[in-house]
């Protein structure tokens, strides 16, 4: 896929699988600006990893709805425009019911639905309304296989991520007229930093088995189906949910 010229900004884009969908997008010609809250040493150290030039690196908490707006504005001017948006940053919270405190269980909801849904909701509203008078553009938002199958440990997560898969479908039709295709990408458990400790644990085994493969995907292979939907041939797959979880559930 070619993405020369093509100006791409990715939240939580320096590590995992954002990390793995700058990079893509870099290789195919895309200038990026990555969005993190506060490692600013992984952000400059994906930055570094980028081929090209002109990519930036913006510190900013998606929670936050000023800092949201002030973000869009930083790259738009770093990059002279925005293209294509994808929405990767989360937050997972364990909140057993039976375990926690009404205020804790609260704490929980505000803080994932902020992250995980307001955060990309304002996102969209931002990039969207510079996308409408320049041409129109692409917006891809990561979600998760949680928002089918259900999160029992965490389900302020696996309700945020449902809530993302009927936003973007909603703007999908919404935007459509002004030419923004939107799609999501919702994997299974993936092999990065924020899994590790849980794969290499007696748990590993059995998250593995999940999958007819064995094994759990890696951040490559998101990328790869975030790519597709942000691609040029893909406008008739707006609205579309791409499952990235190696059949380990199988929706219907």
């Amino acid at each position: 896929m070619n993405f020369n010229d093509r100006k791409v900004l990715v939240t939580g884009g320096s590590r995992g699988i954002g990390k793995a969908v700058s990079l893509a997008f870099a290789r195919a010609g895309a200038r990026v600006a990555i969005i993190y809250r506060e490692n600013r040493e992984a952000a400059e150290s994906t930055l570094s990893l980028l081929p090209g030039s002109g990519h930036l690196a913006i510190a900013a908490d998606v929670a936050d709805a000023a800092a949201v707006e002030a973000c869009v504005k930083e790259a738009l001017d770093g990059l002279g425009g925005i293209d294509i948006l994808v929405n990767n940053a989360g937050i997972g919270i364990y909140h057993r019911i039976a375990e926690v405190s009404y205020r804790d269980w609260q704490e929980a909801w505000r803080r994932t639905l902020d992250a995980n849904l307001l955060g990309p909701a304002n996102l969209c509203f931002c990039v969207a309304r510079h996308m409408i008078p320049n041409g129109g553009g692409r917006i891809v938002n990561v979600t998760s296989r949680g928002a089918f199958r259900g999160e029992p440990l965490k389900p302020a997560y696996g309700a945020s991520k449902a809530a993302l898969n009927s936003l973007s479908q909603s703007l999908a039709v919404a935007l459509a007229p002004h030419d923004i295709f939107v799609g999501a990408v919702a994997p299974g458990f993936v092999n990065t930093e924020l899994t590790a400790d849980r794969l290499n644990s007696p748990e590993g085994e059995e998250i593995r088995a999940q999958s007819p493969f064995q094994r759990v995907a890696e951040p490559e292979e998101v990328a790869h189906a975030v790519l597709f939907l942000a691609s040029e041939g893909a406008e008739f797959s707006t609205g579309t949910i791409i499952d990235v979880n190696g059949a380990s559930y199988l929706r219907t």
